[in-house]
């Protein structure tokens, strides 16, 4: 027996809604940067190649589980559609039972800025309400420059931003962004951070 093909769709951007809370802004806004120097065949052929894994929640409306950076980058480029992939259809849930099966597979994450976890309610209903984490935005920069492997794991970049949230000053973040990568590089390879997804560094022997 074949296994279903996934459901493709289109839909309008500004009716799609996140399963998180924030977003690394400096994150959103390199994805800005690459968009706005593509021009119109290249971002043509890039809406068509990406799709956006999404969950059909209650009253039929499409919850996004990945790729809330690119999603709100192309919200403030004005873009107007884009594709999704449906991964599952909860539509005929009550939003409490729907928020739970959620939570279940892993496709909600309900954390603040201050990575503590809020109510499901917390969640915007738009991609524009996404707020802002810098400790997101450094562990996005972080694995772009090779400090830890990209992983499969749900949400991994926030467990990494937790990471650090304890271990380098909101003041260094803030003010030096680029010391603020050089600690976070270090502290990245040492055996606290070993339980963490695509972590690279060294077991000692023994």
């Amino acid at each position: 027996m074949t296994n279903a093909k996934p459901q493709l769709v289109k839909a309008r951007l500004n009716k799609l809604l996140p399963t998180q809370i924030t977003v690394g802004m400096a994150e959103v806004a390199l994805k800005r940067q690459h968009w706005a120097k593509l021009g119109r065949k290249a971002r043509t052929t890039a809406l068509s190649d990406h799709w956006f894994p999404s969950i059909i929640g209650p009253e039929g409306r499409h919850y996004i589980v990945d790729h809330h950076h690119f999603g709100l980058a192309l919200h403030q480029e004005g873009v107007k559609s884009v594709r999704l992939m449906i991964l599952k259809d909860l539509s005929w849930l009550e939003p409490l039972h729907f928020w739970h099966v959620m939570d279940h597979h892993q496709w909600v994450h309900p954390y603040d800025s201050e990575g503590l976890r809020r109510d499901f309610s917390a969640i915007p209903h738009h991609l524009s309400g996404l707020q802002d984490d810098p400790y997101r935005s450094l562990a996005g920069e972080l694995r772009s420059a090779g400090g830890y492997a990209k992983d499969v794991t749900p949400f991994s970049e926030f467990l990494w931003a937790d990471f650090f949230r304890s271990r380098i000053a909101p003041a260094t973040l803030q003010k030096n962004f680029g010391k603020a990568l050089d600690q976070a590089m270090k502290l990245a390879s040492t055996q606290q951070a070993r339980y963490l997804p695509g972590w690279t560094g060294v077991v000692p022997p023994g």
